[in-house]
């Protein structure tokens, strides 16, 4: 089974050998076990189904939260002449009906669905008739309440089981908790001789420091001038990721933005552009680098305190994936660390706030009492917001709550291409052409471009195919409407704007029903998680390999020698008169009152900084000193 294996990934992938672990991954989904694989960013998840998926009878199943990605998937897979097919939110009745009878009667090994489109009554209708081998369930994180990104409608695949008991399933992620990933396995009904692998989270060759800069922009040119080669700048906010971009740029090294709120022919143009190395550096929100293949990427910064290790982890892990030295540079202040602490009450609203922003959003959509469920609305926050005077965050926040609760779905990235099927036979068509000439050139153009266009509809770009018969994009629209008036065809125009789906009927807002315990469970989850990466910033002696490789479970990791840390323990030698001088000017400065670090740290010259930290954490780790959570650094009452 292994030689076989091996084959299908020279013949398709073109490799010798498989990655560390892939193989003994690949070997218990094709002995049918429930398979878990945490497999950090980079480290070939996709092959993990892809490859065993190849060698069995039938279709795998394969679950993803993001269209984007699975587009780019399914483009792959096409390429290499494998055949696979795509299933997601917003596609109309007679698509998703195609595609399921293709899976169910073509010879498809992939359907890549995303997990809202399980619960609809033609997927269960059309699943019998569908010879399905596998099910992965790809970012299986989302289906846990304790991860950083739980999306409800992950609860779904769990029927999946149900329905199918004999199927193996394998979920993959690359960062997850030992908590996660029991939940995962729970929920997802995993079977009790389940296997487990978890690849250790060492990046020996990515090097991880943490500043607190008085200026960032400066420390981040300062960066760019040290370290050759392709960067990312990951920002919290869409408007500084402009402010950031053209820093840079007037500091003479190339860059450019990229957030959600561009359209998608801005975005791919701006992505495309870093890809090729015409743009040098992109300063982005974190709406950017999911599914992008460049691996020469030299340096990843986080202007922003990112509120979750499992966030800074899957970012950072964008450095260095050919395996060549790169660097993770993480910047904070004091304040960000403060303000991180208290969004808690921001992200997990009151009732009250979660029943205002609803009532404004029913009225702002002018959505009747008892209708909704099903619909889909053009969504333009920032309007909506301003109309109704609400703060932006909460908003959103309340949007997410929402979304937990399964009463709408909210997609602020949302983008469906055109698609086109044609509905008659080609002799109907024939005499149509001969009826209709003017229009001849455009459907002779979409039969020559797009292979199948007649069985399942396909995805189209209007302006390549005016290219391609030689007319204008706006008059290959206008004939393209007038052949779906005429019944020819169905044409679905592109979608490229934010998008609420709602999920069930308007209720009056007084009825409305929110799961108050659940909240308050993630938004103490929420808070552990801010206290982690706060520890990871404030950590100045411990390898910070090794607290990532802790904090998910890797506990045999080593210690790197590269990062900061590393480097600041190997330089720190502190000598017994030194560490009695600065324990006793520590414990003087405590007598009165407690301190935070900063105000600890003025007290001593520059270059004794790190050796204080190392003092402070020695002294706290004996219990001679306490840091409360707001990180205030006490003498510990001797009873």
């Amino acid at each position: 089974m292994v030689n076989i294996t091996v084959d299908i990934l020279k013949k398709y992938w073109g490799y010798d050998a498989f990655r560390p672990l892939q193989e003994e991954i690949i070997s218990s989904v094709l002995e049918k076990n429930d398979t878990l694989a945490i497999l950090p960013t980079g480290g070939g998840k996709s092959l993990c189904f892809q490859v065993p998926a190849l060698s069995m009878e039938g279709i795998c199943l394969v679950v993803s939260p993001l269209i984007a990605l699975m587009r780019d998937q399914v483009e792959n897979l096409k390429k290499k002449n494998i055949p696979a097919l795509l299933l997601y939110s917003g596609m109309s009745y007679r698509e998703v009906k195609k595609t399921l009878e293709n899976a169910a009667y073509g010879n498809y090994k992939f359907l890549y669905v995303s997990p809202e489109r399980l619960r609809s009554d033609l997927f269960i209708e059309h699943l019998p008739l569908i010879t399905v081998s596998l099910i992965a369930v790809d970012e299986a994180h989302c289906i846990s309440q304790w991860g950083y990104d739980f999306r409800p409608s992950y609860l779904q695949i769990a029927g999946l089981r149900e329905l199918m008991p004999s199927v193996p399933i394998i979920a993959l992620t690359a960062s997850a908790t030992k908590k996660v990933q029991d939940d995962i396995c729970d929920k997802l009904l995993f079977r009790a001789n389940h296997c487990r692998f978890q690849q250790s989270f060492e990046r020996p060759n990515l090097s991880y420091s943490v500043f607190s800069p008085a200026s960032k922009q400066n420390k981040l040119i300062e960066i760019f001038k040290n370290v050759k080669g392709t960067g990312i700048v990951y920002c919290k906010s869409r408007k500084r990721t402009k402010e950031i971009a053209t820093h840079l740029v007037l500091n003479k090294i190339s860059a450019d933005y990229y957030h959600a709120g561009l359209t998608t022919p801005e975005r791919n143009k701006k992505q495309q552009s870093w890809v090729e190395n015409e743009t040098r550096v992109i300063v982005c929100t974190n709406a950017f680098g999911m599914g992008i293949d460049k691996s020469d990427v030299r340096v990843v910064v986080h202007y922003d305190v990112p509120d979750a290790l499992e966030n800074y982890y899957q970012e950072a892990g964008r450095a260095g994936r050919d395996q060549q030295r790169a660097y993770a540079v993480l910047l904070y202040n004091e304040n960000e660390l403060t303000d991180l602490t208290q969004q808690s009450d921001t992200r997990y609203p009151s009732l009250a706030t979660v029943k205002k922003v609803y009532k404004a959003l029913m009225n702002y959509l002018q959505l009747p009492a008892e209708d909704g469920e099903g619909l889909f609305f053009d969504f333009d926050i920032n309007d909506f917001v301003k109309k109704f005077e609400l703060d932006i965050y909460t908003t959103n926040y309340v949007l997410k709550v929402l979304e937990e609760e399964e009463i709408l779905s909210y997609s602020e990235q949302f983008f469906q291409p055109s698609t086109v099927v044609f509905k008659t036979d080609k002799s109907e068509l024939r005499e149509f052409e001969k009826i209709f000439p003017g229009e001849s050139v455009v459907i002779k153009g979409l039969l020559r471009s797009y292979e199948g266009i007649f069985e399942n509809p396909s995805n189209i770009n209007e302006n390549q195919l005016a290219k391609f018969i030689g007319k204008d994009g706006d008059e290959v629209r206008i004939i393209l409407n007038m052949l779906n008036q005429a019944g020819i065809l169905d044409y679905t125009p592109q979608k490229d704007k934010p998008q609420l789906q709602f999920l069930q009927n308007r209720v009056p807002t007084e009825n409305l029903i929110i799961n108050e315990t659940d909240i308050q469970k993630r938004k103490l989850n929420y808070e552990r998680r801010v206290s982690a990466m706060i520890s990871f910033v404030h950590s100045h002696t411990t390898c910070r390999s090794k607290l990532i490789g802790n904090y998910f479970n890797d506990l045999a990791i080593a210690a790197c020698g590269i990062c900061d840390n590393c480097i600041n323990e190997r330089e720190l030698v502190i000598s017994n008169a030194e560490f009695e001088n600065i324990t006793d000017m520590i414990d003087k400065m405590l007598i009165k009152r407690s301190l935070s670090m900063e105000q600890v740290l003025k007290g001593f010259a520059p270059a004794k900084k790190n050796k204080v930290w190392k003092v402070v954490n020695y002294l706290q780790g004996e219990h001679k000193l306490t840091i409360d959570e707001r990180g205030l650094i006490s003498r510990r009452k001797v009873i």
